[in-house]
C-alpha cells in the first residue's frame, strides 16, 4: 500500500463505500510528563462504527503510529503485523455494519503536526495541543482521514491531575480519578460532537492559564443561545494575556455572524487556546480554536498587530459556518472555506469592531500575497486540481485565501451584498453538517442574485492569473476628457480577460495642495478595452485611479501623467484607501521590473514618514527592505542601505513619542542599521545609555536590537547568552537561537546548517528560528558555499523529514541571496535532473526559482536607471 499520501481517487472510492456513524477515542496522555524513554508515545484506543455499501468489500483505515497493539474488526482480532504498514490498516471482508477497534501507541510531535508536546524552559511545565489540517488526526487516533466522511466524535482523555483538558465538545461531568487513590491522573469525558471532519477534531491539555466569559443572544422567536467562552495561554504568558480584548472581539463577531447568517452557532462552547510552537496562524477546530501564542503580545505592538489578531479571530469564527458546519467534499474546493473566511474576516472587522480600516489592510497586505502567488509558475485557479494530500498541503496559499477573498469582494460588487448574504444563509441551511462542491454554492447564488454564475465562475474561479488595468484618456482644447478607456491585459501564460466591476476615480490638487477625488464612475470592464462614458466631459485630472475603492482583483497601472503626479505628490493623497492602492500599484510595478527599485526606495524615503495608517506604513517598510535586499542593482545596494537607514532614523526622531509610528520606525531602523554610528545607537538603546523621548525599550525590542548587533558582528555569544538570562522563556529561547545563528562566522553557519539539515533534534519553532538567523542579507559571501549543498540535500530532506519541517528547509534555505545567473542555472539544472522528484518538492523549488528570476529582472531594470 502507498505511504502517508492519500489520493483523491482513493478518497472518492472510500467515500462511495463507507458511511461513518461515530468515533469513540480514548487518549492516555500521562506519558507526556515525568521521566520516560524517548521518543515518547501515548496510548490511543479508537472505536469506529461504520457501514459498508458493498458487504464483502475491503478498504483501509488511516493511522500513522510507531506501533499498534491490537486491531479488532467485528469482534475478530487481526494480525497487526499483516494489516498495519505504519500508515494504513487494511480492512478486508467488511460487513454491512462494522465496528473497528484500534489500540495503538502514537508519537508525540515536535514539529507541530499531530499531538505536539512542548516543555516550557521557564518552569519545566508540559503543554500539549493537536493540529491536523489537512490530514494529521491519523497521528493521534485511527480514522478515515478525508473531509467527506463526517461523524460525531466522543473523546475521553486521561491526563495528569490538575491539568486543563479541552476538546471540541463540552466537558461531561467532573474528571474521574484514573486510579483508586487518585495519584495517577484523572480522566476527562466530553459530550459527543456534531458530525464533523477528522481534521477539525482537537485536544488541548496542560497546566494552561484559563479565563472564562459568556455570550448570550436572544432571537426574535424568544429562544436564547448561551455560549460559554474560554481563552487560554501558557502560565508564563498569563501576565501579558489581554483576554478582555479577545472576548470583546469574539462577542462582536458572534453578534455579526448571527445577524447575517441566520443560523445559530451549532457547536456549544467556544474556547480559544493560544499555544506554543504553532506552525500556522490559527485553526478553526469547532468549539476549541487554536492560535499561535505570538498573538499574546509580550511587549508593545502597533495597532496593526491588534487588527491582525482580531482579523484572525474573526476569520476562524467564520469557519464555524464556512468549513465546519458545511465542509468541502475534497481539497479541490478548499476555497469554499478559506476564501470565505478571509473575506468575512475583513468584512466583519469593518462592520462590527473598532478596526474600521480593515479593507485598507486587505488591499495593502492580503492582496499583495495573492498577487505574488498568482504570478508564480505554480499558480492555479481558486478551485484547484488537488490530486493528493501533498498537493493539498501546498494549496494553503495566497490564491486559496487572499485571491479567493478578493474574488468574493468582486462578487459582492457584481451580485449585490443582500443577494450574497442570502445565498450564504440558504447554503448553510441546505447543507448543514454535510459536504459540498463549487456547484452547490453557485446554485444558491444564482437563486438569490438572478444572475447566471456559470460564466462568472469560469472566469474568476476556474482560471488562473491576474489582469492588469491601465487607463488612457484623450482631451479636447478646453482640457476636458473626450474619452477615457480602460485597457485590460493578461499574461501570455494565462490569457483570460475577465469581467471586472471597477470604480474609476479622477483626482487633482485643491487650493491647499491636497490631492483629492472630484469625479468617480463605476463601470463593468469586459474585454481588452472598455470606455467609461460617464466621465466624458470631466476636467483634466492629475491622477486617474483605476479600481478606486478596491472593488476588483487586478494590478493597477497608471498613465504617464498619473505616474508623474505620484512621483511628486503621493503624500498629498488624502484618502487612505486610495493612497494604499497607489502604494500597492507602485510595488507591483517594482516587482515586475517596470519601476526601478531605487525609485521605489526614494518614494518611501520622501513619503512614508507622512503615512497615517500604521499597517500601510509597516507594509511599506517591509517592501522597502525586500527591494533593497533583492531588487536594487548590486552596485547600488550599499548606497540604498544608507538611504533607508538615514530615512528610518530621521522618521524615528520625528515620530510622536510613545506612538505606534515611533515603534515601527525604531524596528525598521534596527533592521537597516549598518554604519558604526547606527550600531552605536542601537547599543546605546540596548544598554540604556541612549534615550529617545517616549521610546520604551521592552524585552521584545531588546531582542530586535540585539539581533542586528549579532548579525553585524557587534554582539557575541556571551551577549546573547546574557540576554537569554534576562528572558529565560520560550520566546527568549527562540530569539537566542536566531541571534546565535545570525553571527557572521563560517563556523556559526556550519553549525546552524547542520542543526537544521543533518539533525531532527530541533523543534519546529527552533528550526524556523535557526533558518531565520542563518539567512542574513549582509552575509552573501559567507553563505555562498551553501548554494551547491542546498541542491545536494533537498531530496533527502523531503524524503526523511515531516512535511512541515521539509517545507521550512526547502523554502528557507534556497540560496536566494546568491542572486546571479549561476544560481538560476543551478536551479534549472536540478529541476531538469529531478523531473521525477515529488511534485510538491518541485513546486517549492520552481517557486523559489521564479522569485530569483524576478529579482534578477528587477535588478536589470534598476541598473538601467543608473545609466
Amino acid at each position: 500500500m502507498p505511504g502517508e499520501n492519500l489520493t483523491r481517487e482513493e478518497a472518492r472510492e472510500r467515500a462511495a463505500l463507507l458511511t461513518v456513524d461515530g468515533y469513540e477515542v480514548a487518549l492516555d496522555l500521562r506519558s507526556a510528563v515525568g521521566a520516560g524513554p524517548e521518543p515518547r508515545t501515548f496510548r490511543s484506543v479508537t472505536t469506529i462504527r461504520f457501514r459498508c455499501a458493498k458487504p464483502g468489500a475491503g478498504t483501509f483505515a488511516d493511522l500513522v503510529a510507531p506501533s499498534v497493539t491490537a486491531v479488532t474488526l467485528n469482534g475478530t482480532e487481526l494480525d497487526t503485523k499483516t494489516v498495519f504498514d505504519g500508515t494504513r490498516i487494511e480492512l478486508a471482508s467488511l460487513a454491512a455494519e462494522n465496528t473497528l477497534v484500534v489500540d495503538a501507541q502514537c508519537a508525540y510531535s515536535r514539529t507541530g503536526e499531530g499531538m505536539h508536546r512542548f516543555v516550557d524552559p521557564e518552569d519545566g511545565e508540559v503543554y500539549l495541543y493537536t493540529q491536523y489540517e489537512p490530514a494529521d488526526a491519523r497521528r493521534v487516533f485511527a480514522n478515515f482521514e478525508q473531509p467527506d466522511l463526517k461523524a460525531p466524535f466522543t473523546f475521553t482523555v486521561t491526563a495528569p491531575t490538575g491539568w486543563t483538558v479541552l476538546g471540541n465538545g463540552e466537558q461531561d461531568g467532573e474528571p474521574r480519578p484514573a486510579s483508586a487513590d487518585g495519584s495517577d491522573g484523572a480522566t476527562w469525558s466530553f459530550v459527543p460532537t456534531k458530525p464533523i471532519s477528522t481534521y477539525i477534531t482537537a485536544v488541548v491539555a496542560g497546566p494552561y492559564h484559563v479565563v472564562r466569559d459568556h455570550y448570550r443572544r436572544t432571537f426574535d422567536d424568544g429562544t436564547v443561545l448561551d455560549i460559554p467562552l474560554g481563552a487560554l495561554c501558557r502560565k508564563g504568558l498569563a501576565k501579558h494575556f489581554d483576554a478582555d480584548d479577545i472576548f470583546t472581539v469574539t462577542k462582536q463577531g458572534l453578534d455579526f455572524f448571527h445577524e447575517h447568517f441566520d443560523y445559530p452557532y451549532p457547536f456549544g462552547k467556544y474556547d480559544q487556546a493560544f499555544v506554543p510552537e504553532y506552525n500556522i496562524g490559527a485553526m478553526e477546530n469547532p468549539g476549541c480554536v487554536t492560535f499561535r501564542e505570538e498573538f499574546v503580545f509580550r511587549g508593545k505592538v502597533t495597532q496593526a498587530a491588534y487588527e491582525r489578531r482580531a482579523n484572525v479571530i474573526l476569520h476562524e469564527m467564520a469557519h464555524m459556518w464556512f468549513g465546519d458546519l458545511v465542509t468541502m467534499e475534497w481539497w479541490d474546493d478548499l476555497w469554499l472555506k478559506e476564501s470565505f473566511a478571509d473575506f468575512m474576516g475583513a468584512f466583519s472587522q469593518v462592520e462590527a469592531t473598532r478596526f474600521e480600516n480593515a479593507w485598507i489592510t486587505f488591499a495593502n497586505q492580503r492582496k499583495a500575497w495573492a498577487y505574488r502567488a498568482d504570478q508564480l509558475p505554480s499558480t492555479h485557479p481558486v478551485t484547484a486540481d488537488i490530486r493528493d494530500l501533498e498537493d493539498a498541503k501546498l494549496n494553503f496559499d495566497g490564491i486559496t485565501y487572499a485571491k479567493g477573498a478578493s474574488v468574493l469582494k468582486q462578487l459582492v460588487a457584481y451580485a449585490g451584498r443582500d443577494a450574497f448574504l442570502e445565498g450564504a444563509r440558504r447554503y448553510f441551511k441546505r447543507h448543514a453538517f454535510g459536504n459540498t462542491r463549487l456547484t452547490d454554492l453557485l446554485r444558491v447564488l444564482e437563486e438569490t442574485s438572478g444572475r447566471d454564475m456559470t460564466a462568472w465562475s469560469r472566469s474568476w474561479l476556474q482560471t488562473a492569473g491576474v489582469n492588469s488595468l491601465t487607463p488612457h484618456a484623450t482631451y479636447d482644447a478646453a482640457d476636458r476628457i473626450t474619452e477615457l478607456s480602460v485597457f485590460q491585459e493578461a499574461p501570455a501564460s494565462h490569457p483570460e480577460l475577465r469581467p471586472h466591476r471597477v470604480a474609476v476615480g479622477l483626482y487633482r490638487r485643491d487650493v491647499g495642495g491636497a490631492l483629492v477625488r472630484y469625479a468617480r464612475a463605476e463601470v463593468d470592464v469586459a474585454g481588452p478595452r472598455t470606455v467609461v462614458t460617464e466621465l466624458a466631459g470631466a476636467e483634466r485630472p492629475e491622477l486617474i485611479l483605476v479600481n478606486d475603492d478596491d472593488l476588483t482583483y487586478c494590478k493597477i497601472r497608471f498613465d504617464e501623467v498619473s505616474l508623474a503626479t505620484l512621483r511628486e505628490h503621493l503624500g498629498d493623497l488624502t484618502d487612505p484607501l486610495a493612497r494604499a492602492l497607489c502604494w500597492s500599484a507602485l510595488w507591483n510595478l517594482t516587482r515586475d521590473g517596470l519601476l526601478p527599485a531605487r525609485e521605489y526606495l526614494g518614494l518611501v524615503d520622501r513619503f512614508a514618514g507622512a503615512e497615517s495608517d500604521i499597517g500601510v506604513l509597516q507594509t511599506l517598510q517591509s517592501c522597502a527592505r525586500t527591494a533593497l535586499v533583492h531588487y536594487v542593482a548590486p552596485a547600488w545596494r550599499e548606497e540604498g542601505g544608507l538611504l533607508l537607514a538615514r530615512a528610518a532614523l530621521r522618521e524615528l526622531r520625528r515620530a510622536e513619542p510613545g506612538s505606534g509610528h515611533q515603534l515601527a520606525w525604531v524596528r525598521f531602523f534596527a533592521q537597516s542599521a549598518k554604519s558604526a554610528a547606527d550600531l552605536q545607537l542601537l547599543r546605546g538603546l540596548l544598554d540604556g545609555n541612549a534615550k529617545i523621548d517616549g521610546l520604551e525599550v521592552d524585552q521584545e525590542l531588546r531582542w530586535a536590537l540585539l539581533g542586528t548587533l549579532a548579525a553585524q558582528g557587534a554582539a557575541d555569544e556571551q551577549a546573547v547568552t546574557a540576554e537569554l538570562a534576562r528572558d529565560n522563556t520560550a520566546s527568549g529561547k527562540r530569539h537566542q537561537v536566531r541571534c546565535l545563528a545570525s553571527r557572521p562566522s563560517a563556523e556559526v553557519k556550519a553549525e546552524a546548517w547542520a542543526a537544521v539539515v543533518e539533525s531532527d533534534a530541533l523543534s519546529n519553532a527552533l528550526a524556523e528560528a535557526t533558518i531565520a538567523g542563518f539567512d542574513q542579507p549582509g552575509q552573501r559571501e559567507l553563505l555562498a558555499p551553501y548554494a551547491a549543498r542546498y541542491f545536494e540535500v533537498i531530496e533527502r530532506v523531503w524524503r526523511e523529514r515531516s512535511i512541515e519541517i521539509a517545507m521550512a528547509v526547502v523554502r528557507g534555505l534556497f540560496p536566494m541571496l546568491q542572486d546571479d545567473r549561476r544560481t538560476l542555472e543551478a536551479t534549472d539544472a536540478w529541476l531538469a535532473a529531478h523531473e521525477d522528484a515529488a511534485p510538491a518538492l518541485r513546486r517549492l523549488v520552481l517557486e523559489s526559482r521564479d522569485d530569483l528570476a524576478r529579482a534578477l529582472r528587477a535588478q536589470d531594470c534598476d541598473a538601467g536607471a543608473a545609466n
